[in-house]
Order: C-alpha cells, then structure tokens, then sequence
C-alpha cells in the first residue's frame, strides 16, 4: 500500500478515480529498477539524486516515487564506516574541547588527535563520524521481486488499496463470494450481507454472486483505525483475484464525500498474491480462540464459518459454530470486537431476527450491550482483548448436561446387547448419545467393569484363562479374543496386577499373595 502523499487519483465529475499506471509506463518501471540495481554500494544520497533526475523526466514525479518506495522494500541499507559512528563523534568532540576548535587546522589536529585515542587514523575517523546518517548510508542489495510488469501491476494494486484507506464503506460483488467473506472473516472487519429483493438464503457454496457484501471502513471506527485501515485495504488482494467483481467505496475526502468505482475491467492484478488467511493471524481474537480450543478435548467439534443465517433482508454468517459430537445440535458463536455505533445497532437488529437456532455471543466489554444481547434470548459473555475458552467451555458444558439429560430421558430403563463385551462408547454411539447419558441405564446381562460392559460367564472364562506369572502381552492377547480393550481395569476386576521389568514387559500378579 502507499502512503497517502504518494496517491494519484482524479476528481472528476464529483467522483474519485485512481489514476492507475499502463502498459506505456513499463519501460519507467524498468529504469526505476535499474536506478536501484546500478547503485548498489553507493551512499543513498547518489540514489536519490538519481531518482530526483528520473523524476524530472517523467510526467508525473509521483508515479515515479510511487514505484521506487515499492522496490525500495527489497532494498538493503547499511551503514559503511570503519570506526562506529557514536563512537567517532564522542572522541572527536571530546578532543575539539580539548583543542578548542576554531580554525580548520585546529579541526584537522583534533581529527588526528582522537583518531589517536582509537588506535585508527584521522581519514578513518572523519569517514565514520557522520555514516549513519540516511543520505551517508550505502545501498548493500537490492533483489526486486517484481519484473517491470509486475511492478506496474503492484503499483496499481497498491494505490487502489491507498484509496480504500479513507473509506467509509465499501460495497462489493463477486463470482466467489465464498472467499471474499471467509477473506473478511479471517481480518477481521465488520460487514453485513444484503440480499437483493429479500428473497430465501441458501447456504455454503450455494451464496448467489448476485448478494452485495457491504463492509465498513475505518474512518468509521472510533479506535484502532490504523490497524482496521490496513486489513481493510488488504481485502483488494481477494476480491481482484476473482474472475468477476465490482467495488464501490464511499471515500471521506478531506470531509467530502466521493464514490470510488472498481471492478475486474480495471487494470488491477495480484501479482505473488499471498493468502489471506496468514495476514495478522497471530494477533486475531478469533485465530487465537480457535488455537486455544482446540486444546481442550470437548466433546464439540468447532466449525469455521458455518452456513448463513437468515435475518431479515440480510444475511448473517457466525464467526464460529460448535457442533456435539454425539447427535445433531449446533450452536453458533459471534464474536463482536471492532466497533461503531451504527454497526452494534445492525448487530442487534440482526440477533433479533435470528430464530430457532441456538447462538453465544461473544461481546467486546466496551460496547455495553451484554444485557441487550441476552434480551434477545442469545447468550453473552464479555471479554476484554481476548475470549477466555473456560468461560465458552462452561456454557457449552451447560448445553451438554441438558443434552445429555434429554438423552438419557429417551433411553429405556435397561438394555441387553447382544454382544459379551462392548464398549461403553461403541455402545453410547450406537444410539447417539454419550456415555454419560448411560449413566443410569441398567445391563441385566452384563456387568460394567470400568468402561466396558462384560457377560459375568465371560468374566469366569477370561478369568479360567488368565494365571500369575503370565506376561502382560499373553493377557492382552486373551482378553482381545473375548473383545475386551480395557485391558488394566479388567485384570484389576479378577485380582491382578502388573509388575514390570523395565523394557522387559509386564508379568502378572495375584494380588491375594502379596506380601
């Protein structure tokens, strides 16, 4: 993106067009790349004066400074002095005192006389006194990434991002709406989806291109607008990757309102796009809810982007949804962070319209809107800077104990499987309820020994089979023909325990005959 003193852009009829480079302007995009690579070793102020000339030359001094602060990125400057600058200048003014400078051999005496002090000569030390200074310092390398062409489509891309830094919103259409909103998801800003004429929303792949995605831009925040500005601007990456799309911004030019207008017709490509999904993920609410989560080993599968919810003549996509894992409940999860007034009151709006599905809202603590949201009969929890996982676990956990209530309400009394020995687990699948819904259902047949439930005959023979002094490994092998996995409850069941031998393995013991 370039800096706002950098933009050319035109504004004609009232509106705001970005004043974009052509095909014609290849070859000074070749020179401000040869300007760099011929001065490679050579102080920045030759550089510069260089490119002042360019400059000069072309039609517009900007385009050219435009494209050199793109190659300069690839630049390498260092500072080229034999003697540490800081160091020079403190022995030099430590030795003009002494001297008394005035003349210019009193200067070229206190030169030598704290080239001295250093061990180094009086040359060395005026070389490095002022070396670190920007037009002193040299150009070590440059290995620009883009050819000339693709500096001109950089170029193009990066002053339309320029433009979108002073939107008030944008609005925009694609042919892969799919990725424009999990793009907008992934950074983070706020959006809405309209649909046209307020017809029936489909779901996932089936999103119509024709729905208009409205996002908010960051001369409408209230704080953080830098850090809002740039993901916003960074969104162009998704949206001109598509086949088709069509943007038009609403710009706060110095207090005036403009339209910018966009689409695949302008010359704006991505050149070595980079994905979306790494741009500031490290520091993202979400991301960083998502990687916590998925350490704690509920019994909640956590979706990314679920399905759209219909609210009214809007559209509303969940940040998260979390799915139990054993029956088909779902419950979506909204995280509001950056914020404007306008926004909440959408927000709000959207979560009144929202029906039959059950949604947790994570809210910011400054947006002071917790007690409208559980008004809404949605859940709220409040959180500053980050989203504590216990405090969503603990929700969930409420879900769960009613889930598995109403479960275990629809088991029998008591069930007789047909098998000797099954899992609790294979069982509580079986009919898809956890094993806690099994808590209270009574197996006439068998008996539960830990997590496993066993025919009392079966135990008997396991136990005919099973001695002291047989290995662990021989045991396992008995008690995997009679389908039992549980191996250490089980053998603690009959009256053993295993005694091990380092790498050896583990030898059965009775524990009746311990001493």
């Amino acid at each position: 993106m370039l800096t706002k003193d950098l933009r050319r852009v035109s504004r004609a009829g009232g509106g705001y067009h970005p004043q974009f480079a052509g095909r014609e302007h290849r070859p000074l995009a070749a020179r401000v790349i040869g300007t760099y690579q011929g001065h490679v070793g050579k102080p920045r102020g030759d550089l510069e004066d260089a490119l002042t000339d360019l400059e000069r030359e072309a039609d517009d001094f900007k385009l050219v400074r435009g494209l050199s602060a793109l190659v300069e990125r690839d630049a390498t400057f260092e500072t080229d002095a034999p003697i540490d600058p800081e160091r020079a200048r403190a022995a030099a003014f430590e030795a003009a005192n002494d001297v008394g400078v005035v003349t210019e051999d009193e200067r070229t005496m206190a030169l030598a006389r704290a080239g001295e002090t250093l061990g180094r000569s009086a040359d060395d030390l005026e070389q490095s006194l002022y070396a670190d200074l920007e037009e002193r310092q040299v150009l070590a390398a440059v290995d620009p990434r883009w050819d000339p062409d693709d500096l001109v489509a950089q170029y193009n891309l990066s002053l339309a991002q320029s433009a979108l830094f002073d939107a008030t919103e944008l609005r925009v259409r694609s042919s892969d709406p799919k990725a424009l909103v999990s793009a907008i998801k992934r950074l983070r800003l706020m959006y809405e989806i309209r649909r046209p004429g307020g017809g029936s929303v489909e779901t996932g792949e089936g999103l119509a291109s024709d729905r208009e995605v409205v996002v908010t831009g960051p001369t409408r925040l209230f704080r953080a607008t830098r850090r809002y500005g740039t993901r916003f601007a960074r969104l162009l990456r998704t949206v001109a990757t598509t086949a088709e799309w069509h943007l038009e911004a609403t710009i706060d030019d110095r207090g005036t309102e403009r339209t910018l207008s966009l689409s695949h017709a302008d010359p704006i490509e991505v050149p070595d796009a980079e994905p979306v999904a790494d741009v500031s993920f490290d520091s993202d609410v979400e991301a960083d809810f998502a990687a916590r989560f998925d350490g704690l080993g509920l019994e909640w599968d956590l979706v990314r982007e679920p399905e759209p919810l219909a609210t009214g003549t809007r559209v509303m996509i969940p940040d998260f949804a979390f799915d139990y894992e054993h029956g088909g409940f779902r419950v979506f999860f909204e995280i509001m962070g950056f914020w404007t007034p306008e926004y909440v009151e959408k927000k709000l709006a959207q979560l009144t319209d929202v029906e039959d599905v059950e949604l947790l809202v994570a809210v910011d603590d400054s947006l002071g809107v917790g007690e409208e949201i559980a008004a809404r009969d949605h859940r709220a929890i409040p959180y500053t800077d980050s989203v504590r996982v216990k405090d969503v676990a603990d929700v969930l956990r409420e879900y769960e104990r009613q889930l598995v209530a109403e479960s275990a309400a629809a088991l029998p009394d008591e069930l007789r499987p047909d098998e000797d020995a099954l899992s609790l687990e294979t069982l509580a699948a079986r009919h898809g309820v956890s094993e806690d819904a099994l808590a209270d259902v009574a197996f006439p047949e068998h008996e539960r020994v830990g997590r496993t439930l066993v025919r009392p005959a079966v135990l008997e023979t396991i136990a005919d089979e099973l001695a002291a002094g047989m290995s662990l490994a021989d045991a396992e092998e008995v008690l995997e023909t009679y389908g039992v996995d549980d191996a250490s409850t089980l053998l603690s069941r009959l009256g053993y325990r295993v005694e091990w031998d380092g790498l050896a393995g583990g030898t059965l013991v009775d524990e009746s005959e311990r001493s």
